[in-house]
């Protein structure tokens, strides 16, 4: 690793979602996959979700935020985003440790799909009993 390394990472996951997420102090600048923040997060929820750890800290406007993020979809991808720039937040400034646990943004939601299995129709949906 460089010495002079200006990044902070932090790692995310989601369902089924990886972010890797890299801050510095700067101006608020927030990138994911190469395009802004409002392109790539499309809904208020997904956007509330992705930036929550920035404002609860109230640092909106103290770093630039660039995550690039694989698999699953909007609402893991933004999950995925909150929890690598909150465990970014926490290596820059352990203070942050407590405000972010308290609203629960350094726990890993560990919720997974069910998986499908044989003899039914989805992960617990089964065929319609018919009693004649």
């Amino acid at each position: 690793m460089a010495v002079n390394n200006p990044y902070i990472w932090g790692t995310g996951r989601r369902k089924t979602a990886t972010a890797r997420v890299r801050i510095k102090p700067g101006t608020g600048k927030f990138q994911v996959n190469g395009r802004e923040f409002d392109q790539f997060f499309v809904t208020s929820d997904t956007r509330r979700s992705a930036q929550q750890p920035l404002v609860v800290t109230e640092t909106r406007n103290n770093y630039d935020v660039w995550a690039t993020v694989d698999g699953g979809g909007p609402t893991g991808q933004a999950g995925a985003v909150s929890l690598g720039v909150a465990r970014a937040l926490r290596a820059e400034n352990e203070n942050f440790d407590k405000v972010l646990r308290d609203n629960g943004l350094l726990t890993r939601d560990s919720r997974e799909v069910e998986r499908k299995k044989y003899g039914r129709h989805k992960a617990r949906r089964s065929t319609q009993f018919s009693k004649r």
